[in-house]
């Protein structure tokens, strides 16, 4: 689906979301109240002003909220590229303005604004965590390609031939990239059908979000991530001196 055919099956009744620059913010009636939208678009990469663009859209959404007494839920709507590679962004602490974007959704979420990512394109390292794994859960759309770092890139960082990398991405999710991979790690929660409205199945997904991260033991669950629960329990003892 394009990001017209998402916003058309979110808002039959009309929106306020525009694209620039690739940048997606604005907001729409959803539920008998509003729902907030920001992302990217167009497989766009993530620089240092796109960040700080949806992190203030973001806050924005957390005053409204405050001074409303009510907290719309924000769809992070994701079809990017990685980071934006550039000299300048990296010198100008790009890092920091995508470690700021995903406080701002996690603030948000804590808050009480329901946060949904929805990848419908392409997204990968940087730009991916900042952004679509930053909210409560992450839907996706069919054909949507998410990684964290592609195969040719884990080759270079781990010296690994990569034939020998894509014969252990066939039997091990949590090393491969795309959206099959995402769904069995538990990354991407749930998979949404586009032959059906959207603003439905949006609702009944957040209506059903889980308490707290339960990508663990949703990976558990789906055979893609066979220890990561037991991990995060024993880190969690660890923690409190168990």
């Amino acid at each position: 689906m394009t990001l017209d055919q998402i916003l058309a099956s979110l808002f039959p009744a009309g929106h306020s979301v525009g694209v620039t620059d690739g940048l997606i913010t604005g907001e729409g009636p959803f539920g008998g109240g509003r729902l907030v939208v920001v992302g990217l678009d167009g497989d766009t990469p993530l620089g240092v002003e796109g960040a700080l663009v949806l992190s203030r859209a973001v806050l924005d959404a957390i005053k409204a909220g405050e001074s409303a007494g009510s907290r719309a839920p924000i769809l992070v709507a994701v079809d990017s590229d990685s980071q934006r590679m550039s000299r300048r962004d990296e010198l100008l602490g790009l890092y920091e303005c995508l470690a700021h974007l995903a406080k701002t959704l996690l603030l948000a979420d804590r808050l009480g604004h329901p946060t949904v990512g929805l990848i419908y394109g392409h997204s990968a390292a940087g730009a991916f965590i900042a952004t679509a794994l930053a909210t409560r859960v992450l839907a996706a759309l069919p054909g949507a390609h998410p990684s964290v770092m592609d195969l040719p890139s884990v080759a270079r960082v781990t010296k690994l031939p990569l034939d020998r990398l894509e014969a252990m991405a066939t039997s091990t999710p949590v090393f491969a990239p795309g959206l099959d991979n995402m769904v069995a790690t538990g990354a991407v929660h749930a998979v949404l059908d586009p032959a059906q409205p959207l603003d439905g199945q949006l609702s009944a997904l957040i209506a059903d979000l889980p308490a707290g991260d339960i990508r663990d033991r949703l990976g558990r669950a789906r055979g893609g991530r066979p220890v990561a629960q037991a991990i995060a329990e024993r880190v969690v003892r660890q923690a409190r001196g168990g």
